[in-house]
């Protein structure tokens, strides 16, 4: 197997996406920790062994997609939250793996037609998650991409702060 990429989006997802990682043959793999506080005060689960390249739909919705990788699917979860209180249906999609990346799930996104698909991750933009999302719409789906929106850390100098104020700095929080 080539090299897998990981980003949980919680405590329970971290677990067992490092109990996958030492399984016998998953070959390297490399898992971005999430920075900042746990999301769960009962951390502790039964570890389960995640398939490698697949993601979950963590929320369903009609009108918009959020698509996310890693701790950032926290404030998807929330932004929908708020959205639902404005009337729109927001589905939210942990991703999991930047590679492979679940093309199932997002030729699923693609089919379901939704009005918006916005990608959301705590990585740099240019390279990255969402420009992977993107270019993967762009060869099967071209027709979408008008639909897409990215958030990620911009290619520039990001000072020092608090997480919950990087990603407000940013534009990657709830609010974003």
């Amino acid at each position: 197997p080539g090299l897998t990429i990981a980003a949980p989006m919680d405590d329970h997802e971290l677990r067992n996406i490092m109990y996958t990682a030492q399984l016998p043959g998953k070959g390297p793999f490399a898992i971005r920790y999430p920075r900042g506080a746990s999301v769960f005060t009962d951390w502790k689960s039964e570890f389960c062994e995640i398939k490698i390249g697949e993601g979950r739909i963590v929320r369903k919705g009609s009108d918009v997609a959020i698509l996310s990788l890693g701790h950032p699917g926290n404030d998807a979860l929330a932004a929908a939250d708020e959205l639902e209180k404005q009337g729109i249906s927001a589905a939210v999609y942990d991703m999991r793996f930047l590679k492979p990346m679940d093309t199932a799930l997002l030729d699923q996104v693609a089919a379901a037609g939704f009005r918006r698909i916005v990608t959301v991750e705590d990585g740099i933009r240019l390279g990255g998650f969402g420009e992977a999302v993107m270019e993967y719409f762009a060869e099967k789906h071209p027709a979408q991409v008008d639909r897409i929106r990215i958030l990620a850390i911009p290619d520039e100098f990001v000072t020092h702060g608090s997480v919950a104020q990087l990603k407000h700095d940013c534009n990657i929080d709830k609010d974003a």
